[in-house]
């Protein structure tokens, strides 16, 4: 699977509806309405590269009130619950 962030500009009184249009296209996991630069970010899997061309431009950008998209693919995941997992292999506790 391909991940991938997705930070998007929205009209500002869109923001709610294309939050909500975005979140119910199939591939996008979650939406956030967030402060800064961006006014949502997505974050999408598909199954192929070519699959972010289908979803992004075409479904996530055709969203009403959607100004502009700027895609980040993710290369590899970190996080909390992996890194303690890769230490609790094979311990046995007292």
């Amino acid at each position: 699977m391909i991940t991938a962030i997705v930070l998007i500009h929205v009209e500002a009184d869109a923001i709610p509806e294309a939050a909500q249009a975005i979140a119910d296209i199939e591939g996008v996991n979650e939406v956030y309405s967030c402060a800064g630069d961006v006014d949502l970010i997505a974050s999408v899997r598909v199954a192929a590269h070519e699959d972010l061309a289908d979803l992004i431009p075409a479904k996530i950008g055709k969203v009403a009130g959607v100004r502009e998209t700027v895609t980040h693919i993710a290369f590899r995941s970190y996080s909390k619950a992996d890194n303690d997992s890769a230490f609790d292999i094979g311990v046995e506790g007292d």
